[in-house]
């Protein structure tokens, strides 16, 4: 049973959530719950639910393969700064934590080579992402943390190729998830021995940013209001104890706001459903939000 929870840990089970919250949202953006004049996607019987189940599980290996590999990489560093994780503990080895990550990137590709090519090459490309940040960015102060945004991006796209077509035409949606885990990535560097009051207030610009762009393209979308719904709380969600962070930039307080960031995804992906008009898939993905909270209890989400 150790053993169990062990690699549930590794997997950081409430971040595989928000995982899944991105896949939705690009669904949304690429329009597949829409039933439009020609009759694409809808509602209906139209709509196909096995597309949506391969790219939900597909992003759930690819996310949970990434972390697993995580913790294989820093093995050593964590022995030192967190000797209570899974494998720097003992309780799972390097060699079958490697495997146990291999099978879940499997999975993640596998699952989306089913439905078309084009969400199997976004898929090989996350793991690829993945990997290069795990093994050479990871302690790049720039690259870094352009390369983490880079892996929820791919992912955002993952969903958005439900409809490959829809890709060449909102490619561009994927900077916003790189410029807000940018930021995050930015807040954590100083999860351990304390942050940089500077780091932090650039964190808080980039935080601006993804904001702005959320709100503009609701209001171009004329779902402005119903999107304010989502984008109050996910604002409060990622300032509140941002602020408290740059008053006081100790572990304590940014491993709080990395902790918040991490699970806003859920409502900034609801704030993207909303804006392109599918209220009810923004509703469905805020109801992961308090699965996420309470797996966040459980199992540590950094």
């Amino acid at each position: 049973m150790n053993k169990l929870i062990g690699y549930l840990r590794l997997m950081r089970p409430a971040n595989v959530v928000t995982a899944v919250a991105d896949v939705l949202a690009g669904i949304a953006v690429a329009g597949y719950f829409i039933q439009s004049a020609s009759g694409n996607f809808g509602w209906g019987e139209q709509t196909q639910m096995l597309p949506i189940i391969l790219l939900c599980i597909s992003t759930i290996g690819l996310y949970s393969g990434g972390v697993i590999l995580n913790d294989v990489f820093d093995a050593e560093l964590d022995a030192k700064e967190r000797p209570e994780r899974p494998i720097p503990s003992g309780l799972i080895s390097k060699k079958g934590a490697t495997i146990f990550g291999g099978i879940f990137f499997f999975i993640g590709i596998f699952s989306a080579g089913l439905y078309n090519p084009s969400s199997q090459y976004l898929a090989a490309a996350i793991m690829f992402c993945c990997l290069v940040y795990n093994k050479f960015l990871k302690h790049s102060a720039i690259f870094g943390p352009i390369n983490m945004g880079l892996c929820r991006g791919l992912n955002l796209l993952l969903g958005i190729s439900i409809i490959p077509s829809e890709i060449q035409h909102w490619w561009f949606l994927a900077i916003i998830p790189i410029i807000y885990i940018a930021a995050i990535t930015m807040i954590s560097r100083g999860e351990v021995h304390g942050g940089n009051k500077k780091t932090l207030y650039f964190a808080a610009a980039f935080y601006i940013v993804v904001i702005s762009a959320i709100l503009v393209t609701a209001q171009i979308k004329g779902n402005l209001l119903p999107s304010l719904v989502f984008i109050i709380p996910f604002t409060l969600m990622i300032f509140t104890p941002l602020f408290i962070a740059i008053q006081q930039p100790i572990g304590k307080y940014i491993g709080k706001a990395v902790k918040s960031g991490v699970i806003a995804l859920i409502l900034m992906n609801a704030a993207w459903a909303s804006a392109f008009g599918v209220l009810q898939i923004a509703i469905f993905i805020v109801i992961l939000l308090p699965v996420s909270i309470l797996l966040s209890k459980a199992f540590a989400v950094t």
